[in-house]
């Protein structure tokens, strides 16, 4: 059985994001596991302050309990939900929930409306998304999850073979019965030897899949895959992380614009699995 896994600080982001992995584990027949990781606050204080952890892990159990019944609600209990409370950091616990699970993806959401959620969960977020090795989606704030229709795969065509994750593009191409569009990303003139002979190898390794290929020819790369998706009307785009390629590019940056944490349509990070 599939499993969609949701980590989730209760935050309004983090919520849209359980009802939009709510839906997809409908449509694909997945269970869903709810996770909440909380860590023992660091105060400094003369006078000492006293942290029940029962009582804390209580409230999360609590909280996950009613997001539970509201996501049945939501799907007329056509999925079945657990939830899991862990003290921790966020990042391992997260990466052990995953061995342990081993989900189909994991989604949670990106970074939100409010100065708390940007610095809580969106740093969460953008750690996850360049070193967690399995499949994770980003809900932006007010993404609601109909269908995937169409699916973008934004490549700069650099060393495709090594750095493209074929079997789960296929995979979840399949399941949704969704078309494939190609977002060539690259600096490289668009007649490039280069893009010519990558292009191939990535035709050679998906034609099956008979994807669309789209030249991105704006002078900002995360500006035009943007531009792109929402004219086009992608459901979800697929970037591809690794050392010095485009996810680099993307959230390595010194200005508050960051591609993954505010593109308006849901991203996930796929890694290759021998990197």
């Amino acid at each position: 059985m599939k499993t969609i896994l949701v980590p989730t600080d209760f935050s309004a982001t983090a919520l849209n994001a359980a009802h939009y992995a709510a839906e997809m584990a409908v449509s694909i027949h997945a269970d869903l596991l709810l996770l909440h990781v909380y860590s023992i606050p660091t105060v400094v204080s003369e006078v000492p302050l006293q942290i029940n952890v029962d009582d804390m892990m209580t409230d999360a159990e609590n909280e996950l309990a009613k997001l539970k019944d509201e996501l049945l609600l939501k799907t007329g209990d056509k999925i079945n939900i657990r939830y899991k409370v862990q003290m921790g950091t966020f990042f391992t616990e997260l990466e052990i929930a995953c061995e342990l699970e081993e989900p189909y993806a994991v989604i949670m959401g990106s970074q939100g409306k409010t100065a708390a959620e940007r610095i809580l969960f969106g740093g969460h977020t953008v750690y996850a998304m360049k070193h967690l090795m399995w499949p994770l989606i980003t809900v932006p704030p007010g993404a609601r999850f109909s269908s995937l229709k169409k699916i973008g795969l934004a490549c700069d065509f650099e060393h495709v073979v090594d750095t493209t994750p074929v079997d789960e593009i296929k995979k979840l191409i399949n399941d949704f019965h969704a078309e494939l569009h190609i977002l060539n990303t690259g600096k490289k003139a668009e007649f490039s030897p280069e893009v010519i002979f990558e292009s191939a190898l990535l035709q050679e390794m998906i034609g099956k899949l008979k994807p669309k290929y789209d030249f991105i020819t704006h002078d900002d790369t995360d500006e035009g895959i943007m531009d792109f998706a929402e004219k086009n009307q992608i459901d979800l785009l697929i970037i591809l992380p690794r050392r010095h390629g485009l996810m680099d590019r993307m959230i390595h940056r010194s200005h508050t614009k960051q591609f993954v944490l505010h593109c308006h349509v849901p991203v996930m990070a796929l890694h290759q699995a021998s990197a």
